[in-house]
Parts: C-alpha cells; structure tokens; sequence
C-alpha cells in the first residue's frame, strides 16, 4: 500500500479556508478541492464535492476505475448546483478539482480548474495536469511573459470550475507511477505562490512525507501565503508499506 500524507494551512491573509482535501489509503484515493464564492460559499462547494468523490469511490471502492472518477466530478457538479439553488446566499459558489485514484504503477488523475497533480521521478519534477484558467487557456496565448502573467488581473480566473455551468467534464490523465516516485496534489496556493523550483526543492530534500508536505507549506508561508495552501502526497512505494496520513 502506498503511502501518503495530507495537509492545508489557511494561509496568511485569508480568514478561513476554502480549501479541501481526502486522504484514503485504503481505497488507495486522494484529492484536493480548493473552492472559490463569498462567505462560506467556497468552503461549502470544496465541502460538497470531496464528500462526493469520496462516496462515490467508497462504493465501488478498490475496483474504481477513472471513469468511476469522472463520473462522480459530474456528480459533484450537480450536488453544488442543486446546494446553491436551495440557499441564495451560496450563489456563484464553485471549486476546483484533483484527484488521483493509485493502481499498480500507474496513477488515474481527473482535474477541474488549476489544481495541479505533480510527479516526481527520479530528478524531475512533471506537471501532469492542465490548468483550466485564463492564465493558460488564453494569456500565454497572447505571448504575455510569465511574470507579467503572475500580476495580470484575470490571473485567478478559471475557465472551467465544478459548480459554475450546468455540465462539467474532468481531464483525465493516466501516468507511470513507480517505486521511488512522489504523487503531489496541491491547489493554487502552493504552486501559485511558490513556484515550481520551491516545490521541486522541498520535494527533493530528505525527509518523510510529513516533513515533505511541511516544507511545502512554507514555500508558501514565506512568501507570504495570499491563499489557502492544501497539499497531498503519495509515494510510490511497494505493496507491504504502511499508509500515514
């Protein structure tokens, strides 16, 4: 089994976080949800759509497949839709999604919006996912350099969010998922604020996942954290270790 470690700060500037995360080893299942709307709306949507997922694989449980993923994103969509119709003041809410279900050497990762899916093997450090944002869809298109990119006003909007159109359809990524390797789930407010080199080093530095995540965090915490930060990792160790949380 492989094992695994989760974690979320709210950062340095906002009140509360809007960030969400599951860790479930035994089903060898994990996600990040990072949420967006005023109020708790964020919280709620993040809420909504992790407990969703979560259900849904529970039931199929070890034989999930990434369609069974996918599916419970559309599911999802319509939990945080059918949420804010019923309570006006949680209009708009939305959130994103990424979530990886862990096979023998392979991983099955799905997305919505810019929470990203990392891996790590060997030196490298690999992007799986692609952001649904202004900032990739659009803004490099306009060959904008990447630090005009990092201030530019449209930089936090996403072009896809589960919750904020009536159908939603996930990315779906299959990877090589080897003993040695390192799974990152994360939001924005670590790869966003950090930076991929910060990732890459405290990937990189010795230490237990624990202290992995850890070090990740304060990538963030340093530069001063204008989000929520949520991280998990997986390694991808044999059949017979143990899983942490």
């Amino acid at each position: 089994m492989h094992e695994s470690y989760g974690m979320s700060h709210v950062g340095q500037v906002r009140s509360n976080n809007e960030d969400s995360f599951a860790a479930e080893p035994q089903l060898q299942f994990f996600a990040v949800a990072d949420g967006m709307g005023g109020a708790q709306a964020g919280e709620r949507a993040s809420q909504i759509t992790i407990r969703t997922v979560v259900e849904d694989i529970e039931k199929v449980g070890r034989e999930a497949t990434i369609d069974d993923l996918a599916d419970s994103v559309v599911r999802a969509n319509r939990n945080v839709r059918g949420e804010a119709a019923q309570h006006p003041e949680l209009a708009g809410m939305g959130t994103t999604i990424v979530a990886a279900l862990i096979r023998p050497e392979k991983a099955y990762i799905v997305n919505v919006g810019d929470s990203r899916a990392y891996l790590r093997s060997g030196e490298d450090l690999y992007c799986v996912t692609t952001d649904h944002s202004w900032v990739n869809e659009i803004g490099r298109g306009l060959g904008l350099t990447e630090e005009q990119l990092r201030v530019h006003p449209y930089r936090n909007i996403l072009t896809k969010a589960v919750g904020a159109e009536d159908e939603v359809a996930a990315q779906r990524v299959e990877v090589d998922f080897l003993p040695g390797d390192l799974l990152l789930l994360c939001s924005d407010g670590l790869h966003g604020v950090a930076g991929e080199q910060a990732v890459a080093d405290a990937l990189a530095a010795d230490g237990n996942l624990k202290q992995k995540c850890e070090a990740l965090i304060d990538a963030s915490l340093q530069r001063g954290a204008p989000d929520n930060v949520t991280v998990v990792l997986v390694s991808g160790g044999t059949a017979g270790n143990g899983a942490g949380r």
